[in-house]
């Protein structure tokens, strides 16, 4: 794939921006110095900058040669947060940050779209207006929709919002697209189960957590195999376990949390309906009490949300 010169001059000033930020990590809605690094940015690069949207949301503003309407602007979006991870890559620019780290790439948008908007602010000149969009919180906490809920495409009437994010498995210089939504729908759940305590030597006396774990894990999984068309995608994964204290005394409660995906609004509706089922059934059947809370973090609409108006008439210059 063939880049700009101009794009390929900025590659060893990107790189630096990129370290920086891959160095100084920040959470959901903590990302108070990623806000500022980037607001200076696009400061620099002459733009107009509106800070505090959803807290440490950021939108650099470039005006071209148009109205302004919405119906000749654009928006171009990357994320800023990192994940609760502890980096071990032993990198020269690794987390500053104990306990976080950007392991899902966010450092690289935030990098790319900065790229973009001194790029397109170097341009002699510009058709429209193009809003550069860094959202906060990305991970788990839906800093999008705060920003949309705090009036984002109210005070920024734009006609599209483009976004992309890395595919480390992709070749290098290649892009893909489709059709339709690309990334999933991201719902968690937390699956509270109470039994009864007992001396792990006389199991008898007691409702052991344990064994509805052990069957709800596996049931969890029949979801996506056995209730969903095969050409609807979805994705259901317990990933936290957490009960017990000491190694020979039955626990009195287990809590399990997980994600699931989804494309669907369908898909979604059917696998929290199946998960429902499957939390009281298996908790019947060994005599115990179990509450499922689920949560859909980021919703499947069916029609956009965006604003929309009538495009502009005014006709390009050939």
């Amino acid at each position: 794939m063939k880049t700009l010169p101009e794009i390929d001059a900025l590659v060893p000033e990107m790189r630096q921006w990129r370290h920086h930020i891959h160095a100084h990590p920040e959470t959901a809605f903590e990302e108070t110095e990623t806000s500022a690094f980037v607001a200076e940015k696009l400061r620099a690069f002459g733009l107009e900058v509106h800070t505090g949207m959803a807290k440490t949301g950021v939108v650099g503003v470039l005006r071209g040669n148009s109205s302004g309407d919405s119906g000749s602007s654009i928006g171009l979006r990357a994320d800023l947060d990192a994940l609760h991870v502890h980096e071990r890559s032993g990198v020269p620019y690794a987390s500053r940050h104990e306990g976080k780290m950007h392991a899902c790439g966010h450092d690289g948008h935030t990098t790319m779209l900065l790229g973009a908007a001194k790029a397109l602010a170097g341009k002699k000149s510009c058709e429209g207006t193009v809003y550069f969009i860094f959202q906060p919180a990305e991970e788990n906490e839906g800093g999008g929709r705060v920003m949309v809920e705090e009036g984002l495409f109210d005070k920024f009437p734009m006609r599209a919002v483009y976004g992309m994010h890395n595919w480390p498995r992709k070749p290098l210089g290649s892009f893909a697209m489709r059709v339709g939504p690309l990334m999933g729908a991201y719902d968690i759940f937390e699956i509270v189960v109470t039994g009864k305590g007992a001396h792990a030597a006389m199991p008898y006396t007691g409702k052991d957590p344990m064994l509805f774990v052990a069957h709800v894990i596996n049931a969890l999984q029949t979801i996506v195999a056995r209730n969903l068309h095969p050409l609807d995608a979805g994705v259901v994964s317990v990933t936290q376990v957490h009960g017990g204290d000491t190694w020979n005394v039955i626990p009195q409660e287990v809590v399990l949390r997980g994600t699931v995906r989804s494309f669907k609004r369908e898909v979604q509706d059917t696998i929290e309906q199946r998960m429902r089922s499957i939390v009281s059934g298996v908790a019947a059947t060994f005599e115990m009490s179990a509450t499922l809370r689920y949560e859909r973090r980021c919703q499947l609409w069916s029609t956009p949300r965006l604003k929309r108006s009538t495009p502009s008439r005014r006709r390009r210059r050939s």
